[in-house]
Parts: C-alpha cells; sequence; structure tokens
C-alpha cells in the first residue's frame, strides 16, 4: 500500500467517488459500493480503510431507503470485503482484483441472504420455510441479484483499479508538461 499524502487523497478520492455512486438510479446490486470497499482495502492503509466505506454508508443510507434491520449485516459485510482487499490485493494484478470482487460478492451474496432468510425464523414468518430446504429456497430467488452484484463488482473494481494505475503515468506527463 502506497502510504504518501497524495497517494492517500488519490485513494480516498477515487473510493469516496465510487461509493456516492450509490446515489445515481441503478439496477438493483449494481452499483461500485462493494468494488469501493475492496479498493479502500487494498489502496487505503489503517483504519481509514474501513471508516471511509461506512461513513458513505452511513451518511447515504437515509437517501436510498434508510435503515433497516439487515443494515448491520451489510455493513458487516462491507467490512470483510475492505479486508478481502487487504489480504488479496495489496499487489493489484488482473487476477486477483477479479478474483477478490469475486470473493467479495460471493460473501455479500451469501451473507445478505442468510439474513433474509434467519429474520423469518426469527420472526415466525412464512415467507420461506424455516429449514434448509427454505434457505436453499431463498438463496435460489436472490441467485438473479447476485448476478448483477457481482457484474457491478467487477466492472467497477476493473474502473478503480485501472483508473489508480493510469493515474501515476497521467500525472507525470502532466509534471513533464509544465516542466
Amino acid at each position: 500500500m502506497s502510504n504518501t499524502p497524495q497517494s492517500r487523497r488519490y485513494a480516498i478520492g477515487l473510493a469516496a467517488l465510487s461509493a456516492l455512486g450509490r446515489l445515481v438510479p441503478h439496477a438493483p446490486n449494481f452499483t461500485p459500493l462493494g468494488a469501493s470497499c475492496l479498493f479502500a482495502g487494498s489502496r487505503i492503509s489503517g483504519w481509514l480503510a474501513y471508516l471511509l466505506p461506512l461513513a458513505v454508508m452511513v451518511a447515504t443510507d437515509p437517501l436510498v431507503g434508510g435503515y433497516t434491520w439487515s443494515s448491520p449485516v451489510i455493513y458487516l459485510s462491507f467490512m470483510i470485503s475492505v479486508w478481502i482487499g487487504r489480504r488479496m490485493v495489496a499487489e493489484p494484478t488482473a487476477t486477483r482484483v477479479g478474483a477478490a470482487a469475486f470473493l467479495c460478492s460471493l460473501q455479500f451474496f451469501l451473507l445478505s441472504n442468510f439474513a433474509v432468510w434467519m429474520a423469518g425464523v426469527v420472526r415466525g414468518t412464512a415467507f420461506y420455510s424455516h429449514d434448509l430446504a427454505g434457505l436453499a429456497t431463498c438463496y435460489a430467488a436472490a441467485l438473479p441479484f447476485w448476478g448483477r452484484t457481482l457484474a457491478g463488482d467487477l466492472l467497477f473494481s476493473a474502473a478503480l483499479f485501472g483508473a489508480w494505475s493510469l493515474l501515476p503515468r497521467l500525472l507525470h506527463a502532466r509534471t513533464t508538461a509544465e516542466a
């Protein structure tokens, strides 16, 4: 991870812009937030990597539907994505970024839909049966959403990490042109 003040500013700016992208109209689950968590974990050092996506979620949730009983599980899932960025993408390559984005998308799908099923069990509602068959039905019903989550995580991760790799070249070209 790069720790220069300029690198930190660019990383924070890229992650914040991508996370705020959840405010523009989009297909369900097709947002840059998962990718920004992965990016923050990879490129921002210390506690700020975890704080930035969490602060964006807390600040923007009231604007996109409010807080729900599942918010803590979703926030936890995004913190796991930051952790995955720390572990898998310290040295970004296309393969590492793609694999990490896939893993982030998968763990979000598994955790968030388990929470949906578990809420029905705890509340005693019958939307899904309260057994393994009900859990499997819940996951099967959510597969289209996972497809959009995966597509968004892969696309936005490629965009963020691609922009990050282009930044030094653009800055170098700018300083060379000014000199």
